[in-house]
């Protein structure tokens, strides 16, 4: 490739002295389609590799970031892996290059793109934060689900929570809050948001925002400010927006397998840990320690927590269940009172009689389905014995209960006359209820079996018609002046 200097030599012969490509060719040494690509243009030509360059420390490991390239594609779209997570990848495999190697490589392998580009913000400690949601992917008891994801991050530190629901109901989003507030150790001053419908009923003209009455609620317990994003102008939140992106791919890939959703929460807390340590980008400390500062600026938490869920009155049906949004819940049947009560959280339901939790159920968030605990039908069956064998609660709790009580159930029906044997196995099952009483030790449960076979008997009413002198006994004013009389040895 011949320098500036050459080229610039080349056109003056050619334009200025008139001489031919041939003769400047044999008098300056170049080749002549070197002189003639120096005649069309004066900038010099982009260099051309003619054989790929070397890359002796990032070439072994070329295959394996190819590999994680082709898995991208079969992967949730806002879950694949990012560069930096190859680069993490092939560290574990032995490579000890630099990371922006493995980005130029990863860059070279996608194409270019034009990226895109945001109005640097600047946030004063404990002012402001943004909260939105998010979708991921997740083996959830070995099936692949979509879970919905809340996430509320402060703009000072940067500091983020992240919590997973089976739905983005109202209940969820308070719960979020409630959590993150507590993750934080602190309320900041204001929130942005979406105008999504747990907040907003109505957005209005401009900046004018009607919203649902339970948030207004919610807020003034917490004593925060809402804000609310111009519609279809997300990137006024752009913090929690990146947020979503860049979490979801370094704390969900590779999808994280879990048995429910306790434990996919304890995983995503313990990544918003981890990523205190995190220092990003143009800032002098790390996640952790400006959140240290942040705290003091914080408006402190209540006493008490706001109560996250939906409360309503509900009817007893005739199998002993309450309904809500389609789904039925069993109740005692001991406890079968016409009008109750029940809270709906967003992992549990609970039915309440007065101020008394008398059934306490996972949610449900199918439609048309019968929650059921078998422990409340069997007050019930010990009366009608002869139902045991079709009723509907027992059926599905002997599909996976162990296979001791199906061989003490036969033995007691062998023993027994027709419908006793069940009803003593009836009794038994009843020790359950003396665990759900927090009865899980010996004497506990001796206690319960011995109420169950020996019911406590009322007490007998005292008749005091023959003994009239003592019938006002237990009613009479009382005459504090009598102690005065004791204490002074009258």
């Amino acid at each position: 490739m011949i320098q500036v200097e050459d080229r610039e030599q080349i056109r003056r012969a050619y334009f200025v002295e008139d001489k031919s490509v041939r003769q400047i060719a044999r008098e300056l040494g170049h080749s002549r389609p070197t002189v003639r690509q120096a005649i069309e243009s004066a900038e010099p030509s982009e260099y051309r590799l003619s054989v790929p360059r070397l890359a002796p420390v990032v070439g072994p490991y070329k295959t394996s970031l190819d590999r994680l390239l082709e898995e991208n594609q079969h992967l949730p779209r806002k879950q694949r892996y990012t560069s930096h997570k190859m680069y993490l990848a092939i560290c574990a495999e032995g490579y000890t290059g630099s990371e922006p190697t493995v980005r130029r490589y990863v860059g070279q392998r996608r194409g270019d793109k034009k990226r895109a580009v945001y109005l640097p913000l600047e946030f004063d400690p404990g002012t402001d934060a943004q909260v939105d949601w998010g979708e991921g992917e997740v083996l959830l008891a070995g099936e692949q689900v979509t879970v919905q994801l809340f996430f509320m991050r402060l703009c000072y530190s940067r500091r983020v929570f992240v919590m997973a629901f089976p739905a983005q109901k109202q209940e969820a989003f308070f719960t979020g809050h409630v959590q993150a507030f507590h993750f934080f150790q602190g309320i900041p001053a204001r929130i942005t948001y979406d105008n999504l419908k747990a907040a907003v009923l109505r957005v209005l003209q401009g900046h004018n925002r009607q919203e649902q009455q339970s948030f207004i609620v919610f807020r003034s317990h917490y004593l925060f400010e809402s804000n609310f994003c111009t519609p279809g102008e997300g990137h006024e939140k752009g913090g929690v927006e990146h947020s979503v992106g860049f979490d979801r791919r370094n704390f969900l890939v590779p999808l994280p397998n879990v048995a429910s959703f306790d434990e996919l929460n304890a995983h995503l807390l313990a990544c918003c840990l981890s990523d205190d340590q995190r220092q990003v980008t143009g800032q002098p400390t790390t996640i952790g320690e400006a959140w240290k500062v942040e705290q003091a600026h914080l408006r402190p938490l209540p006493a008490k927590d706001f109560e996250c869920c939906v409360t309503d009155l509900v009817s007893l049906n005739p199998y002993s269940q309450v309904v809500f949004a389609t789904n039925r819940y069993s109740v005692p049947t001991d406890q079968a009172y016409r009008e109750l009560m029940i809270k709906v959280y967003p992992f549990r339901v609970d039915v309440l009689h007065g101020e008394e939790v008398i059934a306490r159920h996972p949610r449900c968030y199918g439609r048309g389905q019968d929650v059921f605990d078998p422990l409340h039908y069997l007050p019930l069956l010990e009366q009608r014995p002869g139902a045991f064998n079709h009723a509907k609660p027992i059926r599905r709790w002997r599909t996976d209960w162990p296979l001791e009580y199906e061989e003490l159930l036969a033995r007691l029906c062998a023993k027994s006359l027709a419908g006793q044997g069940v009803r003593e196995f009836i009794q038994i099952l009843n020790l359950h209820r003396a665990l759900q009483c927090g009865c899980a030790h010996l004497d506990g449960v001796t206690l319960c079996l011995h109420q169950l076979q020996h019911p406590a008997l009322p007490l007998p009413v005292l008749d005091l018609n023959d003994l009239p002198q003592l019938a006002g006994i237990g009613t009479q004013p009382l005459d504090l002046g009598r102690y005065d009389q004791l204490l002074s040895g009258g």
